[in-house]
């Protein structure tokens, strides 16, 4: 995936200037693209030469103003294209996994306290969104029907699905499956190198 789609995501979900667009790489597309600043407002630029992007001045109260990005036809359709083609799957690159292989021939408890600490990390980003879950996903509980109908005679008609609401949480609940995968193998790798401490 390039940089260019996450953007047209993004401004399609919203539209937004360069610097909101990089606080939401920073608190949520980020967890899956990550983009510097620097990136993102190169990027835009070349995306709005292309003619992928449109861009309007807002005026701000006592602040300069801003200018607001939102996708053009030509990006839309950029994203279409992609979003058709095939991609393969991602192959893994993981520091870590090669560092805990390699402490077999060093001392293999010494790396217990870089193991807890990516534990941490993603401890951490578990906490964010579950949080994130239960702010922006949690139906409230359904009001009690004074007159309860058959089941057999649903109330009315259904209302369309939202495929952006429904979307972004599956890739959420994507997340939050791998955070936990991910503890749950370094509570593993934890054990097994435990088992090679100083009281072996």
């Amino acid at each position: 995936m390039a940089l260019e789609h996450a953007i047209l995501v993004s401004l399609l979900e919203k539209p937004g200037s360069g610097y909101e667009l990089a606080r939401r790489f920073e608190r949520s597309i980020g967890y899956f693209w990550t983009a510097t600043h620097q990136q993102i407002y190169r990027v835009l630029k070349r995306m709005e030469n292309d003619g992928w992007v449109d861009a309007r001045d807002v005026p701000q109260q006592g602040r300069p103003d801003k200018k607001e990005y939102s996708v053009a036809d030509l990006g839309r359709a950029a994203l279409s294209s992609w979003l058709h083609d095939p991609i393969e799957p991602e192959s893994v690159r993981h520091d870590l996994a090669v560092k805990i292989r390699g402490a077999a021939f060093d001392d293999p408890a010494a790396l217990i306290h870089e193991v807890e600490r990516h534990r941490q990390a993603h401890r951490d980003r578990l906490t964010h969104y579950l949080a994130g879950q239960a702010r922006d996903f949690t139906e409230p509980e359904p009001k009690p029907d004074p007159e309860p109908r058959p089941a057999a005679h649903p109330a009315g008609p259904q209302p369309p699905p939202d495929a952006e609401r429904e979307l972004q949480h599956a890739v959420l609940r994507g997340g939050i499956a791998y955070e936990r995968m991910m503890i749950g193998w370094l509570d593993d790798v934890l054990a097994t190198l435990a088992r090679f401490g100083p009281d072996r």
